[in-house]
């Protein structure tokens, strides 16, 4: 191989490198344009609660919310809900909600909330809360997925499977 084709291949790797980080990193950090373009089209959205009743998340507005995408039959989801439950309840006294969105039927949905204890509002989703997770970078539609939005409604994280405590609580304090 040539010195040139050397340089070449290494001007590549590098540039390849960059863009990876640069991408990452955009992804990863405080809100942007997208993430508040975002996070407003997701305040804009309404889902009916277990009484059938239409719900618009802008309802908490103004406070730290944490939308919570998750089903009765995802293994993962039950593991996390304890810790929901315990954060709604620490932090919910100073401008923090925990919301639900289940992916699956209401008369799935009521038995297992009431099971585990759920504190905080309940909204049925359906397979259209699949793509809304799409649209806000759960490319796979896995479950659970997390979305933190601050009090202007700002996305500023987004987790993908089992939410843990030691990110998400120093993070929640941070937004107070």
């Amino acid at each position: 191989m040539t010195r040139r084709v050397q340089w070449l291949l290494v001007a590549v790797v590098a540039l390849a490198a960059g863009a990876a980080g640069f991408a990452y990193n955009g992804w990863r950090t405080g809100p942007t344009a997208a993430a508040t373009d975002a996070g407003a089209a997701l305040q804009r959205t309404k889902l009916p609660d277990l009484d059938g009743r239409v719900q618009s998340l802008d309802a908490w507005h103004g406070k730290v919310v944490v939308i919570n995408f998750w089903a009765t039959w995802c293994g993962p989801c039950r593991e996390e809900i304890p810790l929901l439950v315990k954060l709604q309840e620490k932090y919910g006294p100073r401008g923090f909600q925990l919301v639900g969105v289940a992916i699956d039927q209401p008369e799935k949905v009521r038995p297992y909330a009431a099971e585990m204890g759920m504190n905080f509002p309940i909204l049925i989703g359906g397979a259209e809360a699949i793509e809304l997770t799409r649209t806000l970078g759960n490319r796979a539609g896995v479950l659970p997925f997390t979305v933190v939005l601050d009090r202007q409604g700002r996305i500023v994280d987004r987790t993908i499977g089992i939410v843990k405590e030691a990110r998400l609580e120093p993070q929640l304090l941070s937004l107070f």
